[in-house]
């Protein structure tokens, strides 16, 4: 079986530091809020490049106490909208929603499958107080269009950056690009760890620390309570799991890009579209792309899913089905965004763990190739 994600493989890289991470924490008598936390929330600080990281339970708290804090400090109001991309991954529309904001669902572009920011302005009204701009599969979204929109209006740039972790847009990372930046350790991150966490980004100083608070029941000082927070804390263990785990990420990004470079010179396939390589630099020396997905498009997608699945190679599919078209939204069920619901009914997910041997990679390639089901 060639699996589409090796996490025990990946992390019995590091079994003996993470063992003894593990056993320092537990010896220490002290399992949150506590020095592994402080030191984590430093490191990624210096490596994102900004002044301030804030710990929190999970990815998808990490957004939505971004615009919490927005509201605590009046930036934004319940009813605000909220411009996002039509496509990303549902949890990035439940934290606006969360918060009583609007989204404003806006296309992406197909070759990148990123928010098409020619698309952005047209979207805005008196309402919008925010863009959010989605780094998905590992790609970044950003450009100098998108900065003069963001400042023609008045409106925050939010980083969705759960699966973008280490790549560069102009020598700055993504989590340094916005105002804030939401930030998933779930374990099948680039940067994973061993159970749910998450962080928030930012240089806003008043907004690092509200979110700060909001995230330990609206206290900073210890049964005071300056906000109605929530419990969303980065225990002890995971952060002295990440940080260790911090210090290998470019290593297997680049990885993650050799094995990108390698499928794309490889599959030759007239029924597959690779993902777009926006500039003939080769894939492997590129820093604006760190590959958490290497996403292909095939019209028979599903057929396609089972004949990999036949010779043993896992694929997964992001997403089966848009935001808009779930049952959650149903308000949402009768909008029209073809693009989005395009990629969504053609899209698959090949293997790319930075643990795949090349014997692996050279199979899924000819299993590709090979492939003859009518499409």
């Amino acid at each position: 079986m060639i699996k589409f994600l090796d996490l025990q493989k990946i992390n019995a890289q590091y079994n003996i530091e993470l063992k003894q991470a593990a056993a320092d924490v537990i010896d220490s008598g002290w399992y949150l809020l506590g020095s592994k936390v402080k030191e984590f929330e430093r490191n990624l600080a210096q490596f994102a490049g900004v002044k301030h990281a804030i710990g929190v339970a999970n990815g998808f708290d990490a957004l939505r106490l971004i615009f919490k804090a927005y509201i605590e400090t009046g930036f934004m109001q319940e009813g605000d909208e909220v411009i996002v991309p039509a496509n990303t991954y549902i949890a990035s529309i439940l934290a606006i929603t969360e918060n009583r904001l609007n989204p404003v669902l806006v296309e992406p572009d197909i070759s990148t499958y990123n928010l098409d920011i020619s698309q952005i302005e047209r979207h805005i009204t008196s309402k919008t107080r925010a863009i959010m701009v989605v780094h998905l599969y590992g790609q970044v979204c950003w450009s100098n269009e998108l900065v003069e929109i963001a400042n023609k209006y008045d409106l925050k740039i939010i980083e969705d950056n759960a699966q973008a972790i280490g790549a560069i847009w102009n020598n700055s990372y993504t989590g340094s690009l916005g105002d804030a930046t939401g930030f998933s350790f779930y374990p099948g991150k680039n940067l994973g760890a061993l159970g749910d966490s998450g962080a928030v980004t930012t240089n806003d100083e008043v907004l690092a620390q509200v979110i700060r608070s909001l995230a330990n029941y609206g206290s900073t000082i210890k049964y005071q309570h300056d906000h109605q927070g929530l419990n969303s804390r980065l225990d002890e263990i995971q952060a002295a799991f990440l940080d260790i785990k911090l210090k290998y990420i470019h290593i297997e990004n680049q990885r993650r890009r050799e094995i990108a470079q390698f499928y794309s010179d490889n599959i030759t396939h007239p029924d597959i579209i690779l993902p777009v390589s926006p500039n003939e630099t080769p894939i492997f020396k590129r820093t604006d792309h760190v590959y958490h997905s290497f996403v292909i498009r095939t019209p028979d997608r599903d057929k396609f899913q089972k004949y990999l699945s036949d010779k043993n190679v896992q694929t997964i599919i992001h997403y089966p089905i848009p935001p808009h078209k779930q049952q959650a939204y149903k308000k949402m069920n009768d909008s029209i965004l073809p693009i989005t619901e395009k990629i969504h009914n053609e899209v698959l997910s090949l293997p790319i763990s930075p643990v795949m041997t090349d014997e692996e990679i050279e199979q899924v390639v000819e299993y590709t190739n090979s492939y003859s089901v009518k499409l």
